[in-house]
């Protein structure tokens, strides 16, 4: 079983890599042309509020206050561009991992706390906000500034925000091996749990328990995809919504996943009375996913990594361990340059 999954790995990676090369040269996504040795300037790309920005050249000084999309730029090989960073980057150790030398650059505040002035300092090409910075995007274009606006909150848009910055940064082959090595897993998953009975899921988020995922979120599409069935989905919202212990015991979930983040343990939750009779806590089907990295229940390139993992802990017979583990290793290697087995032996 190892053996076969670890070929239909294989095939769904290069299918997927065949589709993807077919779907660039049959459409074009800008106003630019795309040449063999890359994207053509001037190029006019649409953002994902619908913003139309024209690039003159290719950016060579970029900046991110998000984590996401500096997780980006390191997948798609732009990092070294970077002159400007969010807040606390010390604080994710995917860039102690993969480019360290991005601790030492200014911070330019976060998506919460945005230091208009630090970014403008720092003379940026081009810089990337998230949705909820937008209302700053037009006072840095009337600066000469050129800014995309990206709102990857499901599989579907973190592929366009990918497409949306490779263009713009002329790093459209390594965005195409990126989104081919995503798909191909994801057609592993899809394939290779399509006939199982989905298990019922309830996640806690990062700093309550009783706050979950709704149908709106990245994590019930993370859930989805291992095979799962969210009970949050009934809910109707675009982030964590809050729910009591009587309604948890309503659904009572076969398995409750925490939130790679959270504040409380497993055992907090195994431990705790108002739960004793759910099942999952019956049978101890309780776990958290992992942060060794960073948190695969946010919608950062490796997030499909989430589901091949839960994925391999509710259905070890049809996804191994070891083909988890293995395909965890080649994906941190192959885009972010190093070893996630290692991790645990520092």
């Amino acid at each position: 079983m190892k053996k076969l999954i670890s070929i239909l790995l294989l095939v769904a990676f290069m299918l997927v890599t065949a589709c993807s090369s077919s779907s660039k040269d049959s459409s074009e996504t800008t106003n630019a042309k795309e040449t063999v040795t890359g994207v053509q300037y001037p190029l006019t790309v649409v953002d994902q509020a619908g913003r139309e920005v024209v690039i003159e050249s290719e950016p060579q000084r970029l900046i991110s206050p998000y984590y996401i999309t500096t997780s980006l730029f390191i997948a798609l090989d732009i990092d070294s561009r970077m002159v400007g960073i969010e807040s606390n980057p010390e604080k994710r150790d995917i860039y102690r991992l993969s480019s360290p030398e991005l601790l030492d650059l200014p911070t330019v505040g976060s998506p919460k706390d945005f230091d208009f002035e630090a970014c403008v300092a720092l003379e940026p090409d081009l810089v990337v906000l998230p949705m909820r910075l937008s209302s700053v995007a037009d006072q840095l274009a009337e600066l000469d500034i050129d800014v995309l606006i990206v709102n990857p909150e499901n599989a579907e848009l973190f592929e366009e925000a990918a497409v949306l910055v490779a263009t713009a940064t002329n790093a459209l082959d390594k965005e195409a091996e990126l989104i081919s090595y995503i798909n191909g897993v994801r057609d592993l998953l899809e394939t290779s749990l399509a006939d199982v009975t989905p298990v019922s899921i309830y996640m806690g988020g990062n700093s309550d328990f009783l706050s979950t995922a709704p149908s709106g979120m990245y994590q019930s599409d993370m859930i989805a995809l291992a095979g799962c069935s969210n009970v949050g989905d009934e809910i109707d919202d675009t982030y964590w919504a809050e729910v009591s212990y009587e309604q948890i015991l309503v659904w009572n979930p076969e398995y409750i996943v925490l939130a790679a983040n959270s504040v409380y343990t497993v055992d907090d939750v195994l431990n705790n009375p108002s739960l004793a009779v759910c099942d999952a806590v019956v049978n101890r089907n309780v776990v958290k996913l992992p942060v060794d990295a960073e948190a695969w229940d946010s919608p950062v390139p490796g997030s499909v990594l989430g589901s091949l993992w839960l994925a391999s802990v509710i259905y070890p017979d049809i996804i191994s361990e070891e083909t988890c583990y293995e395909t965890i290793e080649d994906f941190y290697e192959t885009f972010y340059g190093f070893s996630y087995s290692s991790i645990s032996e520092e």
